[in-house]
């Protein structure tokens, strides 16, 4: 079977993997500033320890997000890098897609909402069904927590529900939710290797990062703006 690296860093949580038949191996380190640093010597542990080259591995994947615009940018450029220069295809993976895979392995989940903190007030989120695989029943998004909305009762899991759990508290999902779930290399590497099954892989120079907000930098001003919006509109509502 094909061997694939995996690289995620778009939480505060850096992680790479080495799939390997049906064996994956892996390595984290936590520290959104020591992402860019962690990761190059933790894959190099991986190849060392299994004795192969990068050249040998069928293909690079990385966590596309969405998450961190600086995470999903460092997973997506460290992947350029390695596939260019040991001439592999790249296999991009939604972020979300991972948790949700997870959260099916840790907890048998078969009907899955991920919720990953966005920041600004805001979450990320999805919904799956596992059934023979992975399926998407609504696609990932960007709202406020109150705007999460699934379908029917799923097994919830993500950060988003611990950063913002005032807004989920009382909803049917949270009361079982699972906010240690997170993006993580090793999904990543799992579901890559469907991917590259089924001939969806990129060349180094067409990989790119998943963003969902419109605008993603934004100024001290605007910050300002935005921010003094919000606590209007909150104390509008408890008026």
């Amino acid at each position: 079977m094909p061997i694939i690296l995996a690289i995620e860093t778009s939480s505060e949580l850096a992680s790479c993997a080495l799939l390997r038949d049906d064996v994956v191996h892996s390595r984290e380190s936590s520290g959104v500033r020591t992402h860019s640093q962690a990761i190059l010597p933790m894959i190099q542990e991986l190849l060392a320890e299994a004795g192969i080259a990068l050249a040998d591995c069928a293909a690079i994947a990385y966590g596309s997000g969405p998450g961190s615009f600086t995470g999903v940018r460092t997973a997506c450029g460290i992947a350029q890098g390695l596939a260019f220069g040991a001439n592999l295809p790249v296999v991009p993976v939604v972020t979300l897609d991972a948790m949700a895979l997870a959260c099916h392995q840790q907890f048998a989940a078969t009907e899955i909402l991920t919720v990953l903190d966005a920041r600004m007030g805001e979450v990320y989120w999805a919904q799956y069904r596992y059934a023979d695989g992975l399926h998407a029943v609504l696609a990932p998004a960007l709202s406020a927590p109150e705007a999460v909305a699934p379908q029917g009762c799923p097994k919830a899991c993500g950060n988003g529900l611990s950063a913002y759990a005032e807004a989920f508290a009382g909803k049917d999902f949270a009361a079982a939710a699972q906010p240690q779930v997170m993006p993580h290399a090793v999904q990543i590497a799992q579901l890559a290797r469907i991917a590259l099954a089924a001939g969806a892989t990129l060349t180094a120079a067409e990989a790119q990062p998943l963003y969902l907000r419109n605008k993603i930098a934004y100024t001290s001003a605007e910050r300002r703006d935005i921010n003094a919006e919000k606590a209007a509109k909150a104390a509008g509502a408890q008026a």
